[in-house]
């Protein structure tokens, strides 16, 4: 050193700076890059992104490479500081101590917090292009590294510590994915985004939450008189009707109505005729999944299920349309013992049915009743009060004023529920 200038002295020490500062930034860069993004990039053709991931794939040496540069350019900076200090000075203890001060603060600023936090701001821009300086400098340091690596496998060895070397790829759980469709919002329309949260739910979501319930099912009973079936069967809403022999609990098949037309017409209608055309019935366990039955009924080929419960009572019934609203929408025509379930009076009030399902209520009118327990409005109330309330009882559940306004069969009717924004419920 004696034989560089001190100007000299000063340009390298400036270079180490320099070169500390990339260090600092490309270690950080590296750890913050979004790995989703990465992923995309490198199936898009990237080559740094492809450079990049291979790197990741082999964390503990690129870390111990950034490291080990960020170390001995550190270290080196330092060493010419004192030189500095003593060319300048000469052999003072006070400008040693005040130099080693004031490039350690310089470190910290310059070399440390202010190209973290750059890198952390624009990993993608850093991370990128940094993989080709660092691929070689990997190879370049390779015999200190492995040696230190070596050192640190054996010690969290004998702790007991797994590590995961490959940060290139990573699974997510489908809460981060719902995480990633939500942050997506300034890039897809709202829309979009709501039917791809809607999929990811599905995994969550039960048959038993959107079927039809078994008080609702429009079905015909074989043996019921000719002109009866006849009737049905010319002002029925549905393509596919359940066939029941004597109660709704025997279901004996499902009838395709429009391979009725021409029997419609023979005046020897009669149920034995419609036996022949009857399909299986297909029975469907409660708490199934709607992504589960969604992919039942695309092997089976089927659209509609009947629900029944571990005693193999029928509890209603769920068809392919049920599945794919939750995801789009409604977009079906529905019978009228589905709809007209809301009557929204003049002071903001709702009358409702009781055998709405909350999902309905809570997708439909912005409501949120807890959807863990009960599926109806009527099962919700039985389920609050453990009894069977009477036509004018009010009660309060998560925060909605909730008044009995009809009363059946020991079952709610209807029900007249007060929606106050400063009531709705977190």
């Amino acid at each position: 050193m004696d034989t560089l200038s001190l100007d000299a002295l000063l340009g390298i020490l400036l270079l180490l700076l320099i070169f500390g500062a990339w260090f600092s930034a490309a270690e950080t860069s590296m750890m913050a890059i979004n790995r989703h993004r990465l992923n995309h990039l490198i199936r898009a053709g990237s080559h740094s992104a492809k450079l990049t991931g291979k790197l990741l794939s082999k964390i503990d040496k690129l870390l111990g490479s950034i490291l080990f540069g960020n170390t001995l350019l550190n270290v080196a900076a330092a060493a010419i500081t004192n030189i500095v200090i003593l060319r300048i000075f000469g052999a003072s203890e006070l400008a040693l101590l005040v130099g080693t001060l004031l490039i350690t603060f310089i470190l910290l600023i310059f070399s440390e917090i202010m190209p973290k936090v750059i890198a952390a701001s624009y990993p993608e821009r850093v991370a990128l292009p940094s993989s080709y300086l660092l691929s070689p400098l990997i190879t370049l340091f390779h015999p200190v590294v492995s040696v230190a690596s070596l050192i640190v496998k054996s010690f969290l060895s004998l702790l007991r510590i797994k590590v995961q070397t490959d940060q290139s790829k990573q699974k997510v759980s489908l809460e981060e994915v719902r995480l990633l469709v939500l942050e997506a919002e300034h890039f897809m329309p709202r829309q979009h985004q709501k039917m791809l949260l809607n999929l990811v739910d599905l995994e969550n979501v039960e048959v038993d939450d959107v079927m039809i319930p078994r008080s609702q099912i429009e079905a015909l009973d074989i043996n019921a008189e000719p002109e009866v079936l006849k009737h049905q069967l010319a002002t029925c809403h549905h393509t596919l009707l359940p066939v029941y022999e004597n109660a709704l609990d025997n279901i004996i098949g499902i009838l395709h109505v429009r391979k009725t037309l021409s029997l419609l017409q023979s005046e020897e209608f009669s149920g034995a005729e419609l036996r022949e055309l009857l399909l299986d019935p297909y029975f469907i366990p409660s708490n199934t999944t709607l992504l589960t039955q969604l992919h039942h009924f695309q092997q089976r080929h089927l659209r509609l299920g009947l629900i029944v419960d571990e005693y193999g009572e029928l509890l209603g019934l769920v068809t392919l349309e049920n599945i794919l609203e939750e995801i789009v929408g409604d977009f079906t025509t529905q019978s009228p013992a589905q709809t007209g379930k809301f009557f929204r009076q003049e002071d903001g009030s709702l009358f409702i049915e009781g055998s709405t399902l909350l999902r309905d209520l809570n997708r439909k009118m912005g409501l949120h009743f807890p959807l863990d327990g009960a599926k109806t409005l009527n099962g919700l109330i039985l389920e609050h009060l453990e009894d069977i309330p009477e036509a004018g009882t009010s009660l309060k559940i998560s925060g909605y004023p909730i008044e009995i306004m009809q009363t059946q069969d020991r079952v709610v009717k209807v029900a007249r529920i007060f929606i106050m924004p400063t009531l709705k419920a977190d």
